[in-house]
């Protein structure tokens, strides 16, 4: 009996120990539905924790933290090969650039996509959708992300403006019903000023990039100038009566921007638009958001050689759901779907595309220093 008993126990204490090592869905790790309510700001840091803790596909860094004292963080995800490797990987790019001393090694290209969520707090569903972008990339049941991240390394920055967020958020919690109003004359779709749009100083990072006037865009740029992604994608959302918007980017674009930057958008637009296709999601390109100002989460990385674009899903004060002028009910489920669709196409058509990427990146790194002198200035 005693022998059985021990064998019981130490069956149960394995059991836990290998539970407890098993990589969480954000529903196991949160305990709520995805899209049932907003997640708090030191949950989402805590998941992306809990994920570096459990999967050999992750390393997370710390890159500073915001005025109110909230982690900003930066996932690096990749294979296992190239994360042994990642500082080399660094180190040869910046060589692409001209930025680090030897030539660099062409022979296996890696693509950099660096991808930026909720510069603005209260659009909030790109954070939303990072935690199950994380575990989407990390799932060992999923072949074609495994494949993409043998030449990949995708960076995810979950959450640019913490402090916004928080307050958008935390304001949304205790201002809703426990049962979402659809009504926009709900007082949950009407945000109280100053909002969560800007940072603890009221600034819009958004328009911080070339300038870095906040601690929060100094501290991104301190690890972004020493990596110069291949692809970066800014998410945000805009009206809720909008359908979706990405890339290709609207008229005019900046002169320096080079015929590849240009075409590359459209391709990845029409992998985009492969996928809202088979769902049926509304979707449009090209009508706004222009790459002129330098200053825009899409246009400095653009400066920098990358292939940077805005990605707008229709949710501003939509809070958890929210009935649209057509009459349909837009859900922070949906909107998170759209992000995350148009998440993992990008770092599909990054991975297929990873020796142009770098073959061109490389390309406008050699000849800007002679016919780019706003792209020289930035990258010095």
């Amino acid at each position: 009996m005693k022998k059985t008993l021990s064998t019981l126990a130490l069956s149960v204490i394995f059991t836990t120990v290998a539970w407890s090592q098993k990589l969480q869905s954000p529903e196991e790790f949160m305990g709520f539905k995805r899209g049932d309510q907003f997640t708090p700001h030191h949950l989402l840091a805590d998941y992306y924790r809990h994920a570096a803790a459990q999967s050999d596909l992750i390393q997370l860094k710390e890159y500073g933290k915001t005025n109110q004292g909230r982690p900003l963080l930066l996932a690096f995800i990749s294979s296992k090969e190239n994360l042994a490797n990642l500082e080399q990987i660094r180190i040869n790019n910046l060589r692409r650039a001209g930025l680090a001393e030897g030539k660099a090694d062409n022979s296996k290209p890696i693509a950099i996509t660096w991808i930026s969520m909720n510069v603005h707090g209260n659009e909030p569903a790109s954070s939303e959708t990072a935690p199950q972008l994380l575990y989407e990339l990390l799932n060992p049941n999923r072949a074609d992300t495994k494949e993409w991240l043998k030449n990949t390394v995708v960076v995810i920055d979950p959450c640019v403006n913490p402090d916004g967020y928080h307050r958008y958020t935390h304001w949304y919690n205790n201002a809703a019903d426990r049962t979402p109003n659809i009504s926009s004359d709900a007082r949950e779709h009407r945000e109280p000023w100053p909002g969560g749009r800007v940072n603890h100083y009221l600034f819009d990072l958004n328009r911080d990039w070339a300038w870095a006037t906040q601690v929060e865009t100094q501290q991104r740029l301190a690890v972004f100038k020493t990596w110069l992604p291949h692809v970066h994608p800014d998410f945000h959302e805009m009206g809720y009566n909008s359908p979706y918007y990405f890339a290709p980017a609207a008229q005019p674009y900046h002169r320096y921007i080079t015929p590849f930057q240009r075409d590359f958008q459209v391709e990845i637009g029409k992998n985009h638009a492969k996928y809202f296709d088979q769902e049926g999601w509304l979707y449009f390109t090209r009508e706004v958001f222009d790459l002129l100002y330098p200053s825009y989460g899409d246009t400095y990385p653009t400066y920098n050689g990358a292939v940077g674009m805005t990605y707008e899903q229709g949710g501003i004060g939509a809070g958890r759901a929210i009935q649209t002028e057509t009459g349909n009910v837009l859900t922070l489920k949906d909107r998170i779907a759209h992000h995350l669709t148009t998440g993992l196409s990008t770092i599909e058509i990054s991975s297929k595309n990873a020796g142009r990427l770098c073959d061109n990146f490389e390309d406008f790194s050699k000849k800007q220093a002679v016919i780019h002198p706003v792209c020289s200035k930035l990258l010095s």
